[in-house]
């Protein structure tokens, strides 16, 4: 028989650094895009080619089809046990055989597939690109949906992969928990580290959760979540996960610190973050805030327990506060600033606790009316009229407890009453006029806080950057609004709001940073001042400070400015004879250029302000204007990488949350910070 030489993916990459555990980092033959992997796991390796070089991948796909038509064909005409020979000998050799056999002779265990399913089937390799791709959708799936890993030994998902691919064979969960998983996160945190050396400015996040994964045997948990916010080398906004670390046995001041600072430094961030967005210590759960009484499509007793279990142990939390507090204060410095979308959910949360006597039995008739129509009536006929997504079977629990999402559906409802009071046959669950009215008041009252929270909300953006130059004029037309608005039904709704505003929001309207970042926005500038005067004197306070401060240029060559830059032909030096950085006597008829003179900071605000107020988005603008303002461009990249919403992570936890307690009946992944991670950082590596 001739040889069969082996086929390799890495055949197509240059190896220049091997360490240990296997890791390897290679160099593209095609193109030096340097990647780092295990030897064990070549999935990067084979997504590279298939991604950026299709021609190099199709060669290698035909190179292992024609080693595993050879293989095949040459061990079936060696192999004793021919298909032909196993078929007699299983109809008239006196035994059964329980095992279908390859082509090539290889067993594969029928008990938990299909009868006959494996007859005559070749397994891929190990290392085929087939193999490899479909463990990395596998791995992916287990990221989007957060499922443990051993879901890949249940029966039901082995039956479809082999219905599907009978070639594949399915990765021990082991191995996807301890190495492919971690693989994957170790790329996402070189990526990282990488795009965070060049870049040009970044905030940070902290996130807290207590009580996450229950309090069961009177251990506290909870999780530790860091996020950089920065501004790259192109002028782009880009949020990265940088850490997702378990706290279990409870959550002290002391600790979290040292676990933020170490993952700073870690990622070389420390000491450069502009604003730290982190809610005062001990961390509140900002349980979800919720119409009271409006559960769709639920059990309301579900409610009341997630009630007890975020309030459970307030007593004993609130024991020394005051001094952890001032730990967390003095840790983070006074660059620690609130999260303006936390807290307009609070408000609407307080609101709503204000009035929810008068509220509670009427919004529980409403849901009951909602979930019977959504039940009885055609999904079809009610898209029009309650919304896309929101007739029941396109609602899911997340957004059905979203306060936002529940009056959208309160609004759909009552808009469309009178057509399903025709519909329906429950003359019990139809709302009064009075109630109507009643509901009619509170979505009118709240439809400001809708409008704001949509805006800056992140999942809501499709996880776009909102910054804080959108919160200033939020907290002026929430304060408008409230002090337009009549409410004769709900005077308490009214006031609570009104009063959580003032106590948690108005402060942001004399903050010199949000007065910055507001008129650092093109689209606003000063146009929603009523003082111009003090507000212009407050920018060039800012200013005046940051540019002092900063000393040196912060600007980063163009070597610098991107990783690859050396790999590039293009960004190899111009021949000495084009410059013309001396006095050249061949070109002294030329003119020299006038310098340009160096505007005071007075000027550039001056120059901005009159310009008239733009639509462009900030950093676009501002990019395009560093060179007629430097000084207000470089506060404007700062500026604008503080977070007004949620982190990404943030939306994960809350939307996971009720799901993978203990007790809910689903199994909790063992490593279920590196899948939250991955999670996070999905599009660094997958898109």
């Amino acid at each position: 028989m001739a040889s069969i030489s082996k086929v390799s993916i890495l055949d197509y990459f240059n190896i220049v650094f091997e360490g240990e555990n296997g890791k390897i980092e290679s160099n593209c033959k095609a193109c030096g895009t340097r990647i780092q992997a295990k030897r064990s796991v070549t999935s990067n390796f084979v997504t590279h080619l298939k991604r950026k070089h299709q021609a190099m991948y199709d060669e290698f796909v035909k190179k292992k089809d024609m080693k595993r038509e050879a293989y095949s064909s040459s061990s079936s005409s060696l192999h004793p046990y021919s298909s032909s020979s196993l078929h007699s000998l299983a109809n008239g050799g006196g035994h059964r055989c329980n095992h279908s056999i390859t082509a090539g002779g290889v067993g594969v265990g029928g008990g938990g597939g299909r009868e006959g399913a494996g007859e005559g089937v070749t397994k891929f390799h190990r290392h085929d690109p087939r193999q490899v791709l479909i463990s990395e959708a596998i791995a992916k799936m287990l990221v989007q949906d957060l499922q443990p890993a051993s879901l890949v030994d249940l029966r039901g998902f082995r039956e479809l992969l082999q219905l599907l691919e009978p070639r594949y064979t399915p990765e021990p969960p082991r191995y996807l928990h301890t190495q492919l998983l971690p693989a994957y996160a170790y790329q996402a945190q070189l990526a990282t580290r990488q795009a965070l050396a060049s870049a040009l400015s970044l905030s940070l996040s902290v996130s807290l959760w207590r009580g996450f994964l229950g309090t069961a045997a009177g251990v506290n948990t909870g999780y530790l979540g860091v996020t950089c916010h920065f501004l790259s080398s192109d002028w782009q906004m880009r949020s990265a996960l940088l850490a997702c670390l378990p706290l279990v046995g409870g959550l002290s001041a002391n600790r979290v610190l040292a676990e933020f600072e170490e993952v700073c430094v870690a990622h070389g961030v420390s000491g450069r973050a502009f604003r730290v967005v982190a809610d005062p210590f001990p961390a509140e759960t900002h349980p979800s805030c919720r119409l009271p009484g409006f559960c769709i499509h639920g059990n309301p007793g579900d409610d009341a327990d997630e009630e007890e279990e975020e309030s459970g142990d307030e007593g004993g939390e609130r024991e020394g506060a005051v001094e952890q507090e001032d730990w967390w204060e003095g840790g983070l410095g006074s660059g620690r600033i609130d999260c303006f979308c936390c807290s307009l959910g609070q408000c609407v949360r307080d609101g709503l606790l204000s009035s929810s006597p008068l509220l509670s039995s009427t919004l529980a008739k409403a849901s009951s009316f909602y979930n019977y129509v959504t039940s009885a009536v055609p999904h079809d006929k009610l898209v029009g009229l309650l919304g896309g997504g929101l007739g029941g079977a396109g609602s899911s629990r997340d957004g059905e407890r979203d306060w936002a999402v529940q009056l959208k559906v309160l609004r759909g409802l009552l808009d469309s009453a009178e057509f399903l009071e025709d519909v329906s046959d429950r003359a019990d669950l139809v709302l009064s006029g009075q109630e109507v009215a009643l509901l009619r008041e509170l979505t009118d009252t709240l439809e400001p806080f809708t409008e704001a929270w949509d805006m800056v909300h992140t999942h809501r953006q499709g996880d776009r950057h909102v910054s804080i130059s959108l919160a200033l004029p939020c907290v002026l037309g929430l304060r408008k609004h409230l002090s337009e608005c009549v409410s004769p039904q709900l005077p308490c709704l009214l006031l609570g709001l009104s009063q959580a505003v003032e106590r948690r929001l108005a402060p942001i309207l004399e903050d010199p940073l949000y007065v910055t970042a507001t008129t650092l926005d093109p689209q606003f500038k000063l146009t929603w001042s009523s003082d111009p005067d003090w507000h212009r004197q407050v920018l060039l306070d800012e200013v005046t400070k940051h540019t002092q401060t900063q000393g040196p240029s912060m600007e980063l060559t163009p070597q610098a400015q991107s990783p690859d830059a050396a790999l590039s032909p293009a960004s190899s030096p111009l021949p000495s004879s084009t410059s013309l950085s001396r006095p050249c006597k061949l070109f002294s008829f030329i003119k020299q250029r006038p310098t340009a003179q160096a505007k005071s900071v007075e000027q550039e605000l001056a120059g901005y302000l009159r310009e008239e107020p733009t639509e462009e988005e900030p950093l676009h603008y501002w990019r395009r204007k560093t060179i007629d303002f430097p000084q207000l461009s470089q506060v404007a990249k700062r500026a604008f990488t503080v977070p007004a919403g949620t982190s990404t992570v943030e939306t994960i936890f809350t939307s996971a949350r009720h799901w993978l307690q203990p007790g809910r009946g689903r199994a909790l992944p063992k490593n279920l910070e590196t899948l939250i991670y991955l999670k996070t950082n999905y599009r660094l590596l997958w898109t």
